[in-house]
């Protein structure tokens, strides 16, 4: 099961976070807007989330920085 964790801006954005958090050993997931089907643009927001359990491993990173 997977929580929702914060929105960013752009997919450029959720992928720096990804690979930040992958780099603390942190797995996240990357949520594209939903009903646009394949016409989502890379500057449009996506939503990140983070395994059940795991959000205050995700707080704790983000505070580190």
């Amino acid at each position: 099961m997977w929580v929702e964790f914060m929105t960013v801006r752009n997919a450029y954005a959720a992928e720096t976070w990804r690979e930040l958090f992958a780099a603390e050993a942190l797995s996240i997931r990357v949520i594209p807007p939903v009903g646009r089907g394949e016409k989502v643009s890379m500057h449009e927001p996506r939503t990140l989330y983070v395994p059940t359990g795991k959000a205050h491993v995700a707080r704790e990173i983000l505070r580190k920085i």
